[in-house]
């Protein structure tokens, strides 16, 4: 299922547009978030179907999108999916897609020349793809005038100076090489550790676990708060308990200490949480139960009301 409309929400004096390049049933749920079992999905239906569980096939339900964040005066995209034409063999999903997400974009009022500032919250495959396109027979940047905001541990640990170590597969190469290492070439790329300011409303920290640069952004403006969490959060059964790792996360201990410190502060300081790939309204704001969380509210988009469960 393709999402062909954009959905935007104004938090203080940042605007949101959701991009969503492709949603629907991903993988089957337990092989996504092991350590949640069968009980954990069926005693939840009620609120995780349809939007992020699939109850007849036992799939959990994705979305891969990218964020456009107005702030500031400046266009700032988070994450860049998956990308077209990408030789992906070991992902069925994301191997050869043909989305044609930049025509989206462009509908929303985003043109690539006027990208100022990519993000990417970490270098997995479907948050990088649109970093660069295809040109005469190799890639190049897509959006020419941006800053490309790596995490420096990240672009260690996929790139050359790691000399594709540390248990990497062959398609982490191919990742790098046609989406990492052009604008690396093209000069456009800023490494960061840490924290980075992008300006008065948007801050980079770093969030290890799931790569070991893993990074979340803060947007704090006016009164309203916000925190895109990228993959610390595949599905909303973790946010009931932050001890469960996804399939994806190459230090599962790390994710989760993290995940539980992301959560903790946006229950305590009402931060609307925005996962990289949830469906639905593709953003909660949480609330502490017991030893985890709970789904408080649901983003709304069009207006900056929330709408409750």
């Amino acid at each position: 299922m393709t999402n062909e409309s954009a959905q935007s929400i104004v938090l203080g004096d940042v605007e949101i547009i959701r991009i969503v390049e492709w949603q629907g049933p991903f993988a089957p749920a337990r092989a996504l978030v092991p350590d949640a079992g069968a009980e954990v999905w069926k005693d939840n239906e009620e609120w995780l179907a349809p939007d992020h569980w699939a109850p007849d096939g036992d799939s959990a339900v994705m979305a891969l999108q990218t964020w456009v964040l107005r702030s500031g005066g400046r266009t700032v995209l988070v994450d860049t999916g998956v990308g077209d034409g990408r030789e992906r063999p070991h992902s069925p999903h994301f191997h050869h897609r043909q989305d044609g997400f930049l025509g989206r974009l462009e509908r929303a009022g985003v043109r690539p020349e006027d990208v100022d500032v990519v993000v990417n919250t970490h270098l997995h495959a479907d948050h990088v793809g649109w970093n660069t396109r295809p040109v005469e027979g190799g890639w190049a940047p897509t959006f020419p005038n941006a800053r490309y905001l790596l995490p420096a541990a990240d672009d260690f640990h996929f790139g050359p100076e790691n000399a594709y170590g540390g248990g990497l597969q062959e398609e982490d190469r191919l990742i790098y090489g046609d989406s990492v290492a052009p604008v690396h070439r093209a000069e456009l790329v800023t490494l960061w550790d840490g924290s980075h300011r992008i300006d008065e409303n948007l801050v980079l920290e770093s969030a290890p676990g799931h790569t070991p640069g893993s990074a979340v952004l803060r947007l704090a403006s006016g009164t309203d708060r916000a925190v895109f969490v990228g993959d610390l959060l595949h599905s909303p059964v973790q946010i009931l308990d932050p001890e469960r790792a996804s399939c994806f996360c190459l230090d599962p201990a790390g994710a989760a200490v993290s995940r539980r410190r992301i959560l903790e502060r946006a229950a305590d300081e009402r931060e609307l949480v925005v996962p990289a790939h949830f469906g639905g309204a593709g953003a909660a704001e949480v609330r502490r139960e017991g030893t985890g969380f709970a789904v408080a509210a649901w983003a709304a988009y069009g207006d900056t009301e929330r709408v409750r469960r």
